[in-house]
């Protein structure tokens, strides 16, 4: 039998990289790996379809679901996840001194419906009582201005959404005090070239993630692996081949990281936040799977459908093929 070739998108991640480059196989495929940013590769796979198997933004993928149009079927594999306490940036000159002051400000956003918006939404609201109704949210390009929403969503009426006007970029109104803050996966160039009044919300982001995680026990699950809907119900083999595949390749990547002999990565302390790591979360931080996310997963679909972003509340069996819900033992 020949394997499938198959056209695979995703980031350049430590925890990929064994099938880029061949040491991890997948069962029955012949993968032609591109690797993409999330804008490009999220907006080709969500306005065009464009690829086979696809690394996907969880909320677009959970509005296609919720819609009942999804053209991709999601596996538990997390190939993004991250703390979103760092993706609040503020105006340090505006009066922010802490969360329950971005009560009627003016916060730029690229998408109202990312993942990491998500999130800040959800947390913003459940630990410091702020409401998405309580921002006045401006729409735009990071850094090119007239950026599209790659998925169109209609929001609740208590919003309020401004578009950035026409020529300008977040960047740009954020450095010029147009707007108070911004909320975002990107950190805004200004804040990464060191403008003098522009910062993070949480200045020690560090603890307080550390101090969220302790207390809810959840690391925000960004983006999912996603295969094409009609390749599934051809080759049915290949939503399980690829959570094993992707399962082996981030093993990998994690003895790697552990092999401190000489670090593989380009960062000091290194060992020191391994072990700050597992203290907090454990041996498997990054977990794929359902059984040990379904927490993590139930939250971030409560903050979806209340944000408005789905029609309904979707179930987390939902989103993923039934063949990847369970695994075979010995």
């Amino acid at each position: 039998m020949t394997n499938l070739k198959l056209s695979l998108a995703m980031g350049n991640y430590d925890r990929t990289r064994a099938i880029v480059d061949g040491r991890v196989q997948i069962d029955g495929v012949d993968p032609i790996p591109m690797l993409l940013s999330p804008e490009e590769m999220f907006f080709r796979a969500f306005r065009h379809q464009a690829f086979d198997i696809s690394e996907l933004s969880l909320s677009s993928y959970s509005i296609s679901v919720a819609r009942g149009e999804p053209h991709y079927v999601a596996i538990p594999v997390f190939l993004s996840r991250a703390f979103r306490h760092t993706s609040v940036y503020i105006r340090t000159d505006k009066g922010i001194e802490k969360p329950e002051d971005l009560k009627g400000k003016r916060i730029g956003i690229a998408e109202y419906q990312l993942s990491a918006n998500v999130w800040v939404r959800g947390i913003l609201e459940d630990e410091y009582g702020v409401k998405p109704s309580d921002i006045t949210w401006v729409r735009g390009g990071m850094d090119t201005a007239g950026r599209p929403e790659k998925i169109k969503v209609q929001l609740p009426d208590d919003i309020t959404m401004e578009e950035a006007p026409v020529g300008s970029t977040l960047n740009q109104m954020l450095a010029d005090g147009e707007i108070d803050g911004f909320v975002g996966p990107r950190w805004p160039r200004c804040y990464a070239e060191g403008h003098p009044h522009v910062g993070r919300l949480f200045a020690d982001s560090i603890s307080a993630a550390e101090d969220y995680y302790r207390r809810t026990r959840i690391f925000p699950i960004m983006h999912v692996l996603g295969v094409r809907r009609s390749l599934v119900e051809e080759y049915p083999f290949l939503p399980a081949a690829l959570l094993k595949a992707f399962t082996a390749s981030k093993r990998l990547a994690e003895e790697a990281l552990f092999d401190t002999s000489a670090t593989k990565v380009t960062m000091p302390f290194v060992e020191d936040n391994l072990k700050r790591v597992q203290t907090l979360m454990g041996n498997d931080p990054w977990s794929y799977g359902v059984a040990d996310n379904v927490a993590t997963l139930d939250k971030f679909l409560d903050y979806h459908a209340s944000q408005g972003l789905s029609p309904r509340r979707v179930k987390v069996e939902e989103l993923f093929h039934p063949s990847t819900l369970e695994a075979y033992s010995l």
